[in-house]
């Protein structure tokens, strides 16, 4: 199945992954979803001394979440869609696919990063639509590489760095 107008391709504990169409209006599907929760609070501390000089107000990250797409018209339907809904309030973009973009900077992963506030009668009545969370647009290649062994590797790429 493709992604085209569905949303994207969420991963599943299994290590595949199934279009998000499929599993959002289904409890037991979305039970099989691997979501990424919150950043740890060791890494939030990490990041906001080594990258922010002790700065937490640049820290917006932690709460983040990944859909995969499988080219790059489709990712790019999934931006104009989250750009386009009066919710969605954008507040930065990291394009990491851009062909300037220098890929040593982040071992060679590429993605297209979302910093974004969801306006909403609910999230206004909870004083929460300030907060800023992530939405990771990825192609499904990078995706598949953001393993459990993926994610160990670019965790001792980083530390070598000191990010």
């Amino acid at each position: 199945e493709g992604t085209r107008g569905n949303g994207g391709l969420v991963a599943l504990h299994n290590g595949t992954f199934v279009p998000w169409h499929r599993v959002r209006g289904d409890v037991r599907e979305r039970e099989q979803c691997k979501w990424a929760g919150v950043k740890k609070s060791q890494r939030a501390i990490e990041k906001q001394l080594r990258i922010y000089a002790g700065d937490p107000s640049r820290l917006v990250d932690i709460c983040r979440q990944s859909l995969a797409f499988e080219s790059v018209a489709d990712l790019e339907a999934c931006l104009c869609a989250v750009s386009s809904d009066p919710a969605c309030r954008i507040l930065r973009v990291k394009n990491r696919l851009d062909p300037d973009y220098n890929s040593n900077l982040s071992a060679g992963y590429r993605d297209v990063a979302l910093n974004l506030q969801l306006v909403t009668p609910i999230t206004t009545a909870f004083s929460l639509q300030r907060h800023v969370c992530e939405l990771q647009l990825i192609l499904l290649p990078f995706a598949t590489l953001k393993s459990e062994q993926g994610h160990k590797r670019y965790v001792r790429f980083r530390n070598a760095r000191a990010e």
